[in-house]
């Protein structure tokens, strides 16, 4: 079992590949020009009553090879959405299996941890998919986040499968461990929109270099702005709950509900600047992009608790499984 959910894995790392691809087709072929024919002047028809009446545009030419472009880069995207939907099934199968032979829950060092965590993110960008397909181009920036974490997890995370630690061993393990994941996957999620709405309001204000310039292949700044805020808003009472359960954990575990451990700092932080995002969002005189910048930096002060934390400091949370 642990060596068939290490081969899913790579093959999901294949699959978020081609997905990447395919949405990358399709943001090079979006970008050819269709050329408009320059309308012929309007003339004017006398009415039955003298007055004056325009007469209906001229049709503009149907232009071939800018059709042929926009019919493949759809069919690009389309291929980004399959492949990530199967890459997301091998992901479910990775970890299915991984926790099948474990005999345990798949969350008990890092490497099971961004798994899981980047499988909620895949899963949650589906569901959002699914309601709103115009959002497709957001893909190329999701399957690359994919790309990027589930690699370093399997290339740099990997540990072998080893009994949990003693502290673990709680129920309460389930119940914090699920809601931070869950909380940590619709963040990552969240933060795709936000990086993408900045990109965006920027080329819609004028700005052209890069990396506005991809930016003109994205959905419109102010449906990125609301994706972000509600994936946020979503995410953010789920990550509260789960702060809160492992102080009650922390109690029962260590007699203390909180001793400002590296990985509690970090989570107190991440929790600051996601309520300092949701307070500015809903503060009218706060600028949209000011506010976003804060949802950036909470998802950054997220990775520092995952990897930071996990790497570089020791503490009663250091569960990360590497050496």
């Amino acid at each position: 079992m642990s060596a068939l959910s290490d081969n899913l894995v790579t093959f999901a790392i294949l699959a978020y590949l081609v997905a990447m691809i395919g949405h990358a087709v399709e943001y090079a072929l979006g970008n050819a020009r269709t050329r408009v024919a320059a309308a012929a002047p309007v003339r004017e028809l006398v009415g039955a009553g003298g007055g004056m009446v325009p007469a209906p545009p001229a049709p503009v030419p149907s232009q071939p090879g800018a059709d042929r472009s926009a019919r493949r880069a759809r069919l690009a995207g389309l291929i980004g959405v399959g492949a990530t939907a199967v890459a997301a099934v091998l992901h479910l199968a990775a970890l299915v299996t991984r926790g099948l032979a474990a005999d345990r829950m798949p969350w008990g060092n890092m490497y099971e941890f961004v798994l899981t965590v980047t499988f909620i993110g895949v899963t949650a960008w589906l569901v959002v998919l699914w309601k709103r397909p115009s959002l497709r181009k957001l893909g190329l920036f999701l399957t690359l986040v994919m790309v990027l974490l589930v690699a370093t997890a399997e290339l740099v995370l990997y540990v072998p499968i080893v009994p949990l630690v003693p502290a673990l061993n709680s129920y309460w393990f389930i119940i914090h461990v699920s809601t931070i994941v869950f909380a940590s996957g619709i963040f990552l999620l969240g933060a795709v929109p936000a990086v993408g709405f900045l990109m965006r309001s920027g080329y819609e204000n004028g700005k052209r270099s890069f990396p506005y310039t991809l930016a003109k292949r994205l959905p419109a700044a102010a449906g990125l702005e609301r994706l972000t805020f509600t994936l946020h808003a979503f995410a953010f009472p789920i990550f509260t709950f789960a702060v809160i359960a492992g102080a009650i954990w922390a109690e029962a575990a260590w007699g203390r509900p909180w001793g400002w451990d590296p990985k509690e700092t970090w989570a107190f932080i991440s929790w600051v600047v996601y309520a300092g995002y949701l307070h500015a969002r809903a503060t009218p005189s706060v600028k949209r992009n000011v506010a976003t910048w804060l949802a950036v930096l909470g998802f950054l002060t997220m990775l520092m608790n995952l990897f930071g934390v996990n790497i570089f400091f020791t503490g009663l949370h250091s569960y990360g499984g590497l050496d």
